[in-house]
């Protein structure tokens, strides 16, 4: 990831992390069993960097436009707190993630992957498309990752985030 002064100046004021689902924590398939339960597969290393996001201090949201259980129980699992789903029109629900977390637009990123993320991530500091984005997306996002979504993507921008922050030294001394 090639990070210019500006975007690493993006990076140290972000606040929250705001992440679409389906496209990017997961690869964009829904499987379905014979009762017709959806399940969704997540990248461990994302829920790891997740983890380390907040625990730096960076806030963590979801902003998507399904609902799912399997959804409800990785956030629960990470401790994701923010949780917005079943948003028709995401950048309608700025002002409610503004109330909820103390957190202005200009010190948001949010990561999207297709035509519905568009007009939030008009809205925030920093957007980030994932490498397998729509390529409106790719073309509106301030940052592009070089991985897809559910394939580490969200690690990328977690481990961009808290090297840009000062945090990324401290983190890997928890592992020492």
């Amino acid at each position: 990831m090639n990070l210019t002064p500006d975007l690493t100046e993006k990076l140290e004021r972000t606040e929250l992390l705001l992440l679409d689902v389906d496209g990017v924590l997961t690869d964009g398939g829904i499987i379905y069993d014979d009762d017709g339960k959806e399940i969704k597969i997540f990248n461990v290393r994302d829920g790891l960097g997740i983890r380390m996001a907040m625990d730096a201090g960076i806030g963590i949201g979801i902003v998507t436009g399904r609902s799912s259980g399997a959804l409800r129980h990785r956030c629960r699992n990470l401790g994701i707190d923010y949780i917005f789903d079943g948003v028709k029109h995401k950048a309608a629900v700025l002002e409610k993630i503004t109330d909820q977390t103390g957190v202005a637009p200009g010190q948001m990123a949010f990561v999207g992957d297709d035509l519905p993320d568009l007009p939030l991530m008009r809205r925030v500091g920093l957007s980030v498309a994932v490498s397998d984005a729509h390529e409106m997306v790719i073309g509106a996002a301030h940052l592009v990752t070089s991985r897809g979504g559910g394939c580490g993507a969200v690690r990328e921008i977690c481990d961009a985030l808290l090297k840009a922050r000062g945090a990324w030294e401290r983190m890997l001394n928890r592992f020492e």
